[in-house]
């Protein structure tokens, strides 16, 4: 720090010097907490200027080692109050939570830099889903949707492009939500694949005219709903609001009747008749609801199929956040949700960036 005071003032200590910018005004004790304990330092002081040091910042009593602990221990899902107990095995003995709170706040410019980029490359398929989150808003708890966005480039790579917090999965906030995507870039997109959501559906419809929508299927939840094997039809909320409606007597023949109709849309305009001959209205409304948009990733090359009709990516980005955000319950705001959220999500993008490509390109 001595040598620092003497190139800020730009001279020695009372050295007489036509370039000094400051005088030297004693010291000022600072305590710097650290993985060693706690270390009083000697700060020199100037008269007409503050003096700022690489060693700390200005307020700062925690030094960098700490400070990665405890962003470590934040981004692990640990809680502001539980990261005191972390750092006292350190040697550490007093941490207030708002000093915590305050040095995780550093991660908000990393992660607002990363929600907010231009988003360069023209992009094929989008996948798009939502899971939900207890949020505090002054004196109550309540539940809000998480929209994740991802989509796969030209150059075949996943990225994922933007996360929100919104009250709802109405329209409106999807329909802003790729509006903002749209500002930063997004273009070029082909097919967007997404659950059932109607809200989902009337925003993909409106903001991205002349592309299709894709039904995701998903095989590991439909085997919980039917005893049935099936092959490739198995579109989880398609098939549970199908199968919810009609009697368990009936829910096997159907369920064979779909996976034998795939790709077919005769046979399933047949078997929505059927249904309706047997009196099954809404089973049968449920079908012809989605019977336009369950095999639109057929229209797309055969060896993108098993990657293009699920949102099994998107969903395990779902898993991962939940997993991390269970430890810590129901957060104080908005702001430290997306904090850790957007830094569980700029790491997995990190990842697909560097790896393997995600898809071959026809023009490759």
């Amino acid at each position: 720090m001595l040598e620092e005071a003497a190139q800020k003032s730009c001279s020695e200590p009372y050295e007489r010097s036509d370039t000094r910018t400051a005088h030297r005004n004693g010291f000022k004790p600072r305590t710097l907490k650290t993985s060693h304990g706690d270390l009083v330092l000697k700060k020199p002081q100037f008269r007409e200027k503050s003096f700022e040091s690489k060693i700390f910042e200005n307020y700062s009593r925690v030094d960098q080692f700490l400070k990665n602990v405890i962003l470590e221990s934040y981004l692990q899902g640990v809680s502001t109050r539980k990261i005191e107990s972390v750092v006292k095995t350190l040697g550490v003995d007093e941490l207030s939570a708002s000093s915590v709170s305050r040095i995780s706040k550093e991660l908000d410019e990393k992660v607002n830099e990363f929600l907010k980029r231009p988003i360069e490359q023209e992009i094929r398929y989008l996948f798009v889903d939502a899971t939900y989150a207890k949020i505090r808003e002054k004196s109550r708890y309540v539940t809000k949707a998480l929209f994740i966005v991802v989509g796969v480039r030209v150059d075949g790579y996943r990225e994922i492009l933007g996360a929100k917090l919104a009250d709802s999965e109405s329209e409106s906030y999807w329909t802003l939500m790729f509006d903002e995507l749209k500002e930063r870039g997004l273009s070029g997109v082909q097919l967007v694949i997404s659950d059932g959501h109607k809200g989902i559906q009337a925003a993909v419809a409106s903001s991205f005219v002349g592309s299709s929508w894709q039904m995701s299927k998903n095989r590991r939840l439909l085997r919980r709903l039917t005893s049935f094997q099936l092959v490739d039809m198995c579109y989880v909320h398609y098939m549970r609001n199908i199968l919810k409606h009609l009697p368990r007597k009936m829910q096997g023949d159907i369920t064979a009747s779909l996976r034998d109709a795939e790709g077919s849309e005769l046979e399933l305009q047949r078997i929505a008749q059927e249904l309706r001959e047997n009196g099954q209205n809404a089973s049968a409304n449920t079908l012809e609801r989605f019977l336009p948009d369950v095999g639109n990733y057929r229209d797309f090359p055969k060896d993108h199929w098993k990657k293009i009709r699920t949102t099994n990516g998107v969903e395990r980005i779902n898993t991962e956040v939940k997993r991390r955000i269970r430890k810590i319950g129901a957060f104080p705001s908005s702001d430290s949700f997306m904090r850790l959220v957007g830094s569980i999500l700029m790491n997995i993008n990190e990842e697909w960036m560097t790896g393997n490509r995600y898809l071959k390109m026809e023009s490759e």
